[in-house]
């Protein structure tokens, strides 16, 4: 990773190692750091994309930041990809759900969304955010 992100998008999940497996196998994150509790939870783990970075681990760790989660729904992450059919034909060859096929959209992206294990919604685009903004 070239540079440490500013921001990182958070998500707690009933089988953090599973999760894991999905997101780097499945979306080709690169696994920076995992952390596991004595009882074997993932307590936190960083996972890498490009210059962007999620952080994830298990519900019930009973961390003030898990409670404050606790009954929290799915979440939603969008992350910039150079080739949006090659990474769903990966995330497709690995049984992730697809909820909309890639297509290229009217502000100029190409984009597809797939659903992982427990429920969290990806959507994986060439658009850039902020690359226009002046």
């Amino acid at each position: 990773m070239a540079e440490t992100p500013d921001i990182c998008p958070t998500l707690r999940y009933e089988d953090a190692k599973a999760a894991i497996k999905q997101l780097t196998e499945g979306f080709g994150f690169g696994e920076h750091a995992v952390y596991e509790g004595e009882d074997g939870r993932v307590m936190h783990a960083e996972l890498t994309c490009g210059n962007g970075m999620v952080m994830l681990g298990s519900k019930g760790s009973g961390s003030v930041f898990d409670k404050l989660m606790a009954g929290g729904g799915p979440a939603s992450v969008y992350v910039r990809v150079d080739d949006v059919d090659e990474h769903h034909a990966r995330a497709v060859a690995h049984g992730i759900e697809i909820v909309m096929a890639p297509a290229d959209q009217e502000y100029g992206s190409r984009d597809y969304t797939a659903r992982d294990a427990e429920g969290n919604v990806w959507s994986f685009g060439t658009y850039a955010p902020g690359a226009t903004a002046g």
